[in-house]
């Protein structure tokens, strides 16, 4: 768009149009005109999505799905590789390989130390990951971001794979990780900016369904190898990571940008195309040029908000709430028990149970999750993101005090017991917390800030993910603390500490354009007011001086007039 000037014009003139209140500069007539025009198109397209069914979005935006659940499926890589290190803790040959001797239990372990190395390996390097996505993504966009981090997973695949010793894997998956840390940032970003308000929730959920299926199949490789007694029993397992990268690399090439990133760049020509790659042509009710200027309106909204988009415009005016909560999100995921689940086959093998059926337990466990990710996508076209959230924390803080509790019988009921807990609770949190995490991260953020608050939120995510490993290896270990199930008992009183943060500050954004968020957040309305509290991003006059034409006005000589 023109950027427009201050002129000496004799008189400021006014303009009607659906309610909108903006500034003329004097003698920007012809500017003014075009700024109504993107505003009121703005306006419908918002309504438009107000009103859109799911059919009709699924049949208006099928391209884009299937592009969001392409670049999605990239996190099948990093839910299937920390799940098969859990899980090759319970294989002998493994133990045998890259543990030691332990005389107590005459058999091979691999360390408490070893093994919070080898987890916290790969979240110190996803850490880096995302500090070069947040630097990636805002220069060369979503798509090339992960191009480049796919070509580099098929590379440190290879160093998994022909690891000699317990160093060198440690070495693997510190690589492996900036990769996996770079798909964390990019994927939840891409898939609330491709598609409309009512796809936002399934396409950004259906990231947690990744994480599922790549843990499900971890678990089904590894029943499948634990009966060897050679080296592939642990090198079959790693080399299964190639069989991800390289088709998602051959469909990602072809992938369109996300239309919100060209506008933030103004390239608003690639931006209509990119729309045009998203959605179905012919489509009666749908007009693009009302949804570009949505995402333009948007766009400049935030720009008036606040200027800056670096990684210190987080920490400033309203966005430092928005990154806290968004931030407080993910921690919430490392607090709320849930690293039980993925030390599920070792610590049932602890508790007593033989591998092969901590393995089909296993397996079974990740298929409810499957069932309960997709059971989420039904309880959030009718429930608010914050009730699902809180619910399920507090169902989560019951089941991990019932596992604690069983831990003081000792016989082989109460592990089984025990095992079918875990298991309700794994179909709980991927139910209610899991998926709905990745939808609050992606709609709380400002668009102009998404990529950056997603990568600080992931980077103390994983932080504190060390805390958490380091923690759960100890607690488990026979070799060090070995508390076994009690200590569910440790996270329950965390996860307790997390739902009543969750009830103070979670905000409720179902149901709100991100134009809507932003004004709701700039008012500083409280958490548990969100849902109620009605706002309207085109009603220029509720945003006191701030006056929201799309073009900068350099003059101060207008005059505010409204339809």
């Amino acid at each position: 768009m023109a950027d427009q000037k201050p002129l000496a014009s004799s008189s400021p003139e006014k303009a009607t149009e659906a309610g909108i209140t903006t500034t003329i500069p004097q003698g920007q007539d012809g500017h003014h005109a075009d700024n109504d025009v993107v505003l009121v198109e703005a306006k419908q397209a918002a309504d438009t999505e107000h009103e859109m069914t799911l059919l009709r979005a699924i049949k208006l935006y099928p391209k884009a799905i299937g592009w969001s659940v392409l670049l999605s499926s990239t996190l099948i890589m990093e839910g299937y590789d920390l799940a098969l290190l859990g899980s090759l803790y319970a294989s002998p040959v493994f133990n045998k390989k890259f543990g030691e001797f332990n005389p107590e239990k005459g058999k091979y372990l691999v360390s408490a130390a070893w093994q919070s190395g080898l987890s916290n390996g790969a979240r110190a390097g996803e850490i880096f990951g995302l500090i070069f996505a947040g630097w990636a993504a805002d220069r060369i966009g979503y798509k090339n971001t992960a191009i480049a981090s796919l070509v580099l997973m098929i590379a440190f695949i290879f160093v998994l794979f022909f690891a000699p010793n317990i160093k060198v894997l440690v070495v693997g998956e510190i690589l492996c990780g900036i990769p996996w840390g770079a798909f964390q940032s990019v994927t939840p970003a891409y898939a609330s900016e491709v598609a409309p308000m009512v796809l936002r929730p399934y396409l950004t959920t259906f990231i947690n369904m990744c994480w599922v299926i790549g843990q499900f199949f971890a678990a089904a490789v590894n029943k499948g190898s634990v009966g060897r007694t050679d080296q592939w029993a642990y090198r079959i397992p790693f080399g299964v990571q190639w069989v991800w990268p390289i088709p998602i690399l051959a469909g990602l090439i072809f992938a369109p940008e996300s239309p919100w990133w060209y506008v933030r760049h103004g390239r608003k020509e690639e931006a209509k195309q990119s729309l045009l790659r998203l959605t179905s042509r012919n489509q009666p009710g749908f007009n693009m040029d009302e949804t570009l200027a949505m995402i333009e309106h948007t766009n400049e909204l935030e720009k008036q908000l606040k200027e800056g988009v670096t990684f210190r415009d987080c920490f400033r005016g309203i966005d430092l709430r928005r990154t806290e909560i968004v931030v407080g999100i993910w921690l919430v995921q490392t607090l709320g028990g849930q690293n039980l689940m993925g030390y599920f086959s070792y610590f049932l093998t602890q508790a007593g149970m033989d591998a092969s059926n901590s393995f089909s337990l296993s397996m079974g466990q990740y298929a409810l999750g499957m069932v309960g990710t997709a059971g989420s996508w039904f309880l959030m076209s009718r429930v608010g993101r914050r009730r699902i959230h809180f619910s399920g924390l507090c169902a989560q803080f019951c089941l991990l005090v019932i596992v604690g509790c069983l831990s003081f019988s000792g016989n082989k009921s109460s592990v089984w017991a025990i095992g079918g807990v875990l298991i309700a609770f794994t179909f709980v949190y991927d139910f209610a917390v899991g998926p709905v995490t990745y939808c609050l991260i992606s709609e709380l953020s400002s668009t102009r800030l998404k990529a950056k608050t997603i990568v600080l939120a992931r980077a103390a995510y994983n932080a504190s993910n060390i805390f958490v490993n380091v923690m759960t290896n100890y607690q488990l270990s026979t070799g060090a603390w070995n508390w076994g199930a009690r200590t569910a008992f440790f996270w329950a009183g965390s996860c307790l500490l997390s739902a009543i943060w969750v009830f103070f500050r979670l905000p409720e954004p179902k149901g709100r354009t991100y134009a809507e968020l932003d004004i709701l957040f700039e008012r500083k309305v409280a958490a548990r007011k969100f849902a109620k509290t009605k706002v309207d991003p085109f009603d220029l006059q509720s945003h006191g001086e701030k006056k929201l034409s799309l073009d900068e006005t350099q003059s101060h000589e207008g005059k505010e007039i409204k339809a």
